[in-house]
């Protein structure tokens, strides 16, 4: 596959690295985003899986099996979070979230290509950007799919 973007995901905020995804998708280009499970999700970690644990227990009354269906692998709630940055009642922000790829890991495809150029000394999409700097609280993608019942194999590369 051809990427215009190809956007290295570790230890770097998940809204930030969503709204540049969504703002390239919306512009034409292709896009990809690698180490979805390394992305940060800042806040506290206890009050995230709060919301995420709510969110998925939403069912219809009338027929729970047609209730909205939230993801629990990393790729998709990463996926998810651009979705939800994409105009999807409009038929571009449809056409746009078909160039969108999100990747666990690194493909072989994708490892020799040159990542985030746009974002690389960019400390405002980096975990270092959090405060306060005394007590930063995070949480992970990876860890966050874990808590949710995600049973998938992760082999880490380090």
């Amino acid at each position: 596959m051809n990427f215009d973007l190809v956007i290295d995901a570790e230890n770097k905020i998940l809204g930030r690295i969503a709204s540049l995804a969504a703002k390239e998708l919306l512009k034409g280009k292709r896009v990809a985003i690698v180490n979805a499970e390394k992305a940060i999700i800042s806040g506290n970690p206890e009050t995230i899986l709060k919301k995420y644990q709510t969110r998925r227990s939403i069912q219809s009354r009338i027929n729970p099996r047609k209730s909205p269906v939230q993801p629990r692998t990393p790729d998709r709630i990463v996926w998810r979070t651009v979705r939800g940055m994409l105009p999807m009642k409009k038929a571009k922000g449809r056409e746009a979230l078909r160039r969108l790829r999100v990747f666990i890991g690194v493909p072989e495809e994708l490892a020799n290509v040159e990542k985030d150029s746009i974002i690389k000394g960019d400390v405002k999409y980096t975990i270092d950007s959090l405060k306060p700097k005394k007590s930063k609280r995070y949480i992970t993608v990876l860890t966050l799919s874990k808590l949710l019942g995600w049973g998938g194999e992760y082999v880490s590369e380090s």
